[in-house]
């Protein structure tokens, strides 16, 4: 059986004061057992979040990293140095790393062995832009990110992974995919995992939707078959707007 999860993209927001007010109204507000949640904060205050943690029901993951133990890397974290703090989960491939880094399917891909060699969870974001969406090829499209960056991995390799789809027309612009076309992507991704590695890895493979999800579409978005919970960006900066997200299981 599958997890739902809803996971908060804190992007670059907060300051050390504010983070730890905002963590702790989510753990302390959290009365649904049958959801993970995952908060990302920025870099610089996860170890805080990490050390004030008192709920387990709270994963922490981290919005970036070099997929490297260590070395001459300025400015960069290392996977050694993520797992050292006992993080559970880390951000790839978000449409905001491809486009404004330039981070490329292969690079995408060392990132994923580097977390999965730490026995870190990759979050892996896919999703396509409008012109794409536009033109009828989306499917293809998020395809081929997930098969250059994900379908090298073992089946074993993969059951780890959790997969985000995000359409980059519809985050932060206001405009959200309706639940069908949500769920028809979903359902597409789910199709192309089940033809790589079975039906069976299939089911049990966690796909987030991750475009401007908030209190008002939630339940209608998590109520489709193979929407398993959100990526949440700017909801995720309220505990009540975060938290009522949570309880649209």
């Amino acid at each position: 059986m599958r997890k739902n999860i809803v996971a908060g993209n804190w992007k670059m927001n907060q300051n050390s004061n504010s983070a730890k007010e905002l963590f702790n109204g989510i753990q302390s507000g959290l009365n649904n057992g049958q959801v993970e949640v995952i908060v990302f904060p920025p870099s610089l205050y996860v170890q805080n979040i990490v050390e004030t943690r008192s709920n387990t029901q709270v994963k922490v993951g981290v919005q970036n990293f070099y997929p490297k133990d260590s070395g001459a890397f300025t400015g960069e974290i290392s996977t050694e140095q993520i797992n050292d703090l006992g993080i559970e989960y880390a951000l790839v491939g978000h449409s905001e790393r491809r486009e404004y880094f330039q981070e490329d399917e292969s690079f995408l891909k060392d990132k994923v062995d580097a977390l999965l060699s730490k026995g870190i969870t990759p979050v892996f974001c896919c999703g396509e832009p409008l012109d794409i969406r536009d033109s009828g090829s989306h499917v293809e499209f998020v395809s081929k990110q997930i098969e250059s960056s994900l379908f090298h991995l073992s089946e074993e390799e993969f059951r780890k992974v959790v997969v985000a789809y995000e359409p980059i027309w519809a985050i932060g612009t206001g405009v959200t995919a309706s639940s069908d076309q949500a769920q028809d992507m979903h359902k597409s991704i789910r199709g192309l995992i089940s033809n790589k590695y079975g039906s069976e890895v299939a089911d049990v493979t966690s796909i987030l939707y991750g475009g401007s999800c908030k209190p008002e579409n939630a339940h209608e978005l998590f109520s489709k078959p193979d929407v398993d919970g959100g990526l949440i960006g700017g909801a995720s900066l309220k505990p009540d707007s975060f938290l009522a997200i949570v309880d649209s299981f």
